[in-house]
């Protein structure tokens, strides 16, 4: 089946080229001039990935993107701006974009992040349950058989990525993990994106596990080799 993707941007010739290059390489492509009809166009099909731009009239990408989100709605999105500013790239991976593109840029480095981006969300280890009892951590409790994080007893919004990478802080508690070692735990050996990436998902995982994301208890860094997984804050760790 081709991939599908639907491109949001108020910019019709830069429109018209994504989909003529895109289509040109395999993959199905509908476009929207705005963000306006997002969440109706979601309800008449599901596209395997959005690329949005930032700066449009009406609702702007980073209100779109933070719509879905709210919405419980994981699906992938590619940011584009025009705009060189890092505050809206860092508000943009906030918000739980997958990627940013600035333009101007080559199609060919769009489809390249298109596809590293499709590759980590479909190497995400499988959804089947798993019969272990619940973890505790502080105030959390991770549920392994329904995939699901409780902080003080209310449900935690966790993507399948996010749990699948608390999982294996868990599962490697009190040990450093290199980058490179937990991008193959993720996605197994194979897998050749830049260790780098990791570091976008930690930081979102903190985001929502730690009281301050900058000074955090449970996902600590070991500066110069990875990071570490602390149940009880402490700081006590052997290597992987």
């Amino acid at each position: 089946m081709a991939t599908q993707i639907l491109i949001i941007d108020d910019d019709p010739e830069l429109r018209d080229l994504l989909r003529d290059y895109l289509t040109r390489q395999g993959i199905e492509v509908s476009v929207l001039h705005g963000a306006a009809s997002l969440e109706r166009r979601l309800e008449l099909e599901r596209p395997d990935l959005i690329v949005l731009d930032l700066m449009m009239p009406g609702i702007d990408g980073l209100t779109a993107l933070r719509h879905l989100r709210a919405a419980g709605d994981d699906i992938p999105v590619i940011m584009l701006t025009a705009r060189a500013d890092d505050v809206d790239r860092i508000v943009g991976l906030e918000l739980g974009a997958d990627d940013y593109l600035g333009k101007p840029f080559n199609p060919r480095e769009l489809l390249a992040r298109i596809q590293a981006v499709l590759r980590r969300r479909r190497t995400v280890p499988s959804a089947a349950p798993e019969q272990r009892e619940p973890y505790h951590f502080g105030r959390f409790v991770l549920d392994f058989q329904t995939r699901t994080l409780l902080q003080d007893g209310q449900l935690v919004q966790l993507s399948g990525s996010e749990f699948a990478l608390l999982k294996i802080f868990v599962n490697h508690a009190l040990r450093t993990l290199t980058r490179e070692r937990l991008l193959e735990l993720l996605h197994g050996p194979e897998y050749d994106g830049t260790d780098r990436g990791i570091d976008v998902q930690v930081w979102r995982l903190r985001r929502i596990l730690e009281a301050d994301p900058a000074t955090p208890r449970f996902i600590q860094t070991v500066r110069g080799r990875g990071y570490v997984f602390v149940p009880d804050g402490k700081h006590e760790t052997s290597a992987d």
